[in-house]
């Protein structure tokens, strides 16, 4: 008889460049080409959560009396790799760089455009 087993949890946090808030375009899977705004990081799971992006449905029983059920649609996450940071202003996506400015504190730098994130 075969048993169930559980997915072993990653123990370290992976230190991730997509930071919440910022503008994502997809590089892979079936929502390729798309952009959207990160609403979540996962950083033990190496995953974000874009908005828009990797749609779920989840069918939902009433809770109570006199309610009826619904089809909730919401957001999955994402593997970080499958994403790369949006300029808006020039229209590319564009890897990210860690630049350390002459006061020393550390800015992220779009690798194509130049652009100072942060």
């Amino acid at each position: 008889m075969a048993t169930a087993t559980t997915k072993a949890k990653p123990t370290d946090r992976i230190k991730m460049r997509i930071r919440k808030g910022d503008t994502v375009q997809v590089i892979a899977g079936k929502d390729k080409g798309k952009t959207g705004e990160v609403l979540r990081t996962l950083p033990n799971e190496n995953r974000v959560i874009v908005e828009g992006i990797n749609l779920r449905t989840r069918h939902e029983k009433p809770t109570q009396e006199g309610e009826t059920g619904r089809i909730v649609t919401e957001e999955a996450s994402l593997h970080a790799s499958n994403v790369m940071l949006y300029s808006t202003d020039k229209k590319v996506a564009s890897r990210v760089e860690i630049v350390v400015e002459k006061d020393g504190s550390k800015k992220r730098r779009l690798k194509k455009t130049g652009e100072v994130i942060d």
